[in-house]
């Protein structure tokens, strides 16, 4: 129980990775706060982290409304009394090749996955500041370190992501809060099971371990990176990958 009476903001949080993230930090003593934008879906999974033992609070908020996005930490401050961590983990793709990709593409992807997690980020870190202390954790991309065919607006909003991650971590330090990102590489979510069995054995042959990862892999990164474990780690990229960007 690595997390007792700490306070954790997931976004994205409904599904996926984001919920295995949320998942893990409750058994780890937190209790959560998620955003999302499918209010059914949302509602489910913090029953699920209720059923725990813990307090879980579900909001729907479109992370690129800054008034939204606002009012939620807010109300979060509100009901649970603090946040001590943040898991930007909110996340879109829409791929298309770059001279075919249309205007309305590159702005949704780069609005929910960068502009997201800045509106998010900077919300929170208010809170921390006051408090000083904090753990800010930034859900990446491989595709931001080596790009893609494709996904010219994910690779670069990911890119972004954790140049941002840089920066703040510099900003932050001194109030004695981290920021870091983890990079993952092909995780078995909903989008890659629905890949058909040729394209994933292509993928398992690039990847030096054979085989895709886990969302608990990527979730037991975030656990480390906001314990106590990783106190004087700050600014970082951890990659979970299983060697594919290896050199």
């Amino acid at each position: 129980m690595q997390l007792t009476n700490q306070v954790a903001l997931v976004t994205g949080g409904a599904r996926g990775i984001g919920k295995e993230i949320a998942a893990l930090l409750a058994k780890e003593g937190a209790d959560l706060a998620l955003f999302d934008v499918n209010a059914q879906v949302l509602e489910q999974t913090a029953a699920e982290l209720r059923a725990l033992g813990r307090r879980a609070e579900g909001f729907v908020v479109d992370v690129t409304n800054a008034s939204v996005v606002e009012e939620a930490v807010s109300k979060i401050l509100d009901k649970l009394g603090k946040i001590d961590i943040l898991v930007n983990n909110a996340g879109i793709t829409h791929d298309g090749l770059l001279v075919r990709m249309e205007e309305a593409q590159w702005d949704r992807v780069l609005d929910i996955n960068l502009k997201g997690a800045f509106l998010c980020t900077r919300a929170v870190a208010k809170a921390m500041l006051k408090a000083r202390r904090g753990r800010i954790v930034s859900i990446a991309s491989i595709v931001g370190l080596i790009g893609n065919p494709g996904q010219a607006n994910y690779a670069a909003s990911k890119a972004g992501l954790i140049g941002m991650t840089k920066a703040v971590a510099k900003e932050l330090a001194t109030r004695g809060i981290t920021c870091n990102a983890i990079a993952p590489g092909f995780i078995k979510t909903e989008m890659t099971e629905k890949l058909p069995d040729e394209a994933k054995e292509r993928l398992k042959a690039a990847i030096p371990m054979g085989t895709l990862g886990e969302p608990l892999d990527v979730a037991q990164a975030a656990l480390f990176l906001v314990s106590e474990a990783s106190r004087y780690i700050t600014g970082h990229v951890l990659v979970v990958d299983g060697g594919m960007t290896s050199w």
